[in-house]
């Protein structure tokens, strides 16, 4: 047994033992939650009752594989902000080029991002790109801080050593690297953009906690929704609070299906009026087609040595769905046929993470379920990807007062500000074959050591 794992199974025994079978620590970490606004609607963001642990060394490997694949999706962007023809393999709506092609006055793509990393079997796979501010971010600082000092993991740290992630140290100062570069020579009023809910009365725990951060950086900030801003006289506002710099939790899609292009925060983005961080033009990477450039290796021939290395061995396979022939490793493939007699090894996903249209897994499906599954991504924007199994562990789950060991899947972000990574979160869900998830939640993550 692994160190990992041998420290995962005392855990376990320890939370099943006295004085912690009657779970009145657990009932009181789901309030401390809740009365620090670590919630996701009215629930706390995390049902678990362990936290996630990494080595010392995955840390390293993660952090150093990030850093290089940032580097080079970064590039990739570039590249296809000045080629019309690696723009168009982005698949984006007309608006969204619109929205691509406004200079944001700094030159950075990414303010803030994530990446989506399985560790399974060994192995290091990224299998999503996010320019956004992960949910961990502004939850994770707060629930380590939590989990660390709830009983039964004060117990666990007698014989094991661990080191909090941290998460939002570095997120004002890089906010403020962009707003200088934007010209902005004073303190910036922030407005925090959240789209409200249907019926939502008051703001959302993440928004709250991402508000305060910028407050005890001395900043003034306020929670902003788009309905509510107005653009008059060159200035941005919301009825009285003037806002210079945008703090975009919105995703360009959500934005585009309620208002359009005349919209005051476009209008104050494109005039140059308000800082918005993440800026529009960071969107190309939500895209997954962005791996069909990174894993071209036609595209990647000049990039640095790093970077081709992190590529091939952390990235899958990933091509848009069209019908063209394509370079499958060191064969040249007719990419519908292809898909079709290699269900087994690969998956069919939306280009664009709405939730509007499903992911599909070949191993899961027969022939003639795949053979829908491909016409559906030849009507839609969709990629095919290699397959990643996803990484696994059993967690304590709090269900109805009750403790349940589930199997669940684990998802790592690591957090990244200007392309260098600071701390990370873990994203746990017990995902069925069909795509919905009963139990999701965020995980405090720990590196690990022997004492």
């Amino acid at each position: 047994m692994t160190q990992l794992g041998e420290a995962i199974a005392r855990y376990h025994k320890l939370i099943e033992s006295e004085p912690y079978k009657d779970l009145a620590w657990a009932a009181a970490l789901q309030e401390s939650m809740s009365a620090a606004h670590l919630t996701s609607g009215s629930r706390p963001v995390s049902p678990f009752l362990r936290p996630h642990f990494l080595s010392r060394r995955q840390h390293a490997a993660l952090v150093k594989a990030a850093e290089s694949l940032l580097s080079a999706i970064d590039r990739i962007k570039q590249m296809a902000l000045a080629n019309p023809a690696l723009l168009a393999r982005m698949q984006l709506l007309p608006a969204e080029k619109m929205l691509a092609a406004i200079d944001p006055g700094y030159p950075f793509l990414a303010v803030t991002s994530l990446l989506n990393t399985h560790f399974g079997g060994g192995a290091l796979r990224f299998v999503n790109y996010n320019a956004d501010t992960a949910p961990g971010v502004a939850y994770g600082e707060a629930l380590s801080d939590l989990f660390y000092d709830c009983p039964p993991v004060k117990e666990f740290r007698r014989r094991y050593s661990l080191a909090k992630m941290g998460g939002t140290r570095q997120l004002v100062p890089a906010v403020l690297r962009a707003w200088k570069e934007f010209g902005g020579k004073k303190k910036p009023r922030i407005g925090v953009l959240e789209f409200r809910q249907p019926f939502q009365a008051a703001e959302s725990g993440e928004y709250v906690l991402l508000n305060e951060i910028f407050r005890r950086e001395g900043l003034c900030s306020e929670i902003v929704a788009p309905d509510q801003l107005e653009y008059k006289g060159g200035v941005l506002r919301r009825e009285n609070f003037v806002i210079d710099l945008v703090f975009r939790r919105v995703k360009v899609q959500e934005f585009l299906l309620r208002f359009d292009l005349s919209h005051p925060l476009v209008r104050a983005y494109r005039d140059r009026v308000a800082c918005v961080v993440n800026s529009f033009r960071s969107e190309l990477a939500h895209k997954r087609a962005i791996f069909d450039l990174l894993t071209d290796e036609a595209i990647t021939a000049s990039f640095p040595a790093a970077e081709r290395r992190a590529i091939q061995e952390h990235i899958p396979w990933t091509r848009v769905v069209a019908p063209r022939r394509v370079k499958y490793h060191n064969r040249n493939v007719d990419l519908p046929e292809f898909i079709l007699k290699h269900r087994q090894k690969l998956a069919l996903k939306p280009n664009d993470d709405t939730g509007e249209q499903h992911t599909f897994r070949g191993w899961e499906l027969d022939e003639a379920a795949w053979e829908r599954a491909l016409k559906t991504a030849g009507r839609y924007p969709y990629v095919v990807q290699e397959r990643v199994d996803p990484a696994k562990e059993f967690f304590p789950v709090l269900r109805y007062g009750q403790m349940e060991m589930r199997e669940m899947h684990v998802e790592v972000h690591p957090h990244a500000y200007l392309g260098q990574v600071q701390g990370c979160s873990s994203w746990l869900s017990d995902e069925a074959p069909g795509g919905f998830s009963a139990i999701s939640g965020l995980a405090p993550t720990f590196i690990l050591e022997t004492k």
